[in-house]
């Protein structure tokens, strides 16, 4: 019974991760111009990389998107 409920407690909070990363993404997708991500940089220079590290790999991520997008559009 308690490796039963230690699985479901730990997919509980898999899900919440995954759920609250969506979230975050979605939320930083928002921030697509110039001057929105310049301002978004400066928001993020005031902490350590340690604590913005899910939020680089997320922009990374979503401006490579952006980049591949826009090279498929004009090849």
């Amino acid at each position: 019974m308690k490796f039963i409920r230690n699985a479901r407690t730990t997919l509980s909070h898999r899900l919440a991760e995954r759920r609250a990363h969506r979230r975050l993404s979605d939320e930083l997708a928002a921030f697509r111009t110039a001057a929105e991500r310049s301002e978004l940089d400066l928001m993020l220079g005031r902490h350590t990389a340690a604590e913005t590290a899910e939020i680089d790999t997320i922009l990374s991520r979503q401006d490579a998107a952006r980049r591949y997008t826009t090279a498929m559009h004009n090849a």
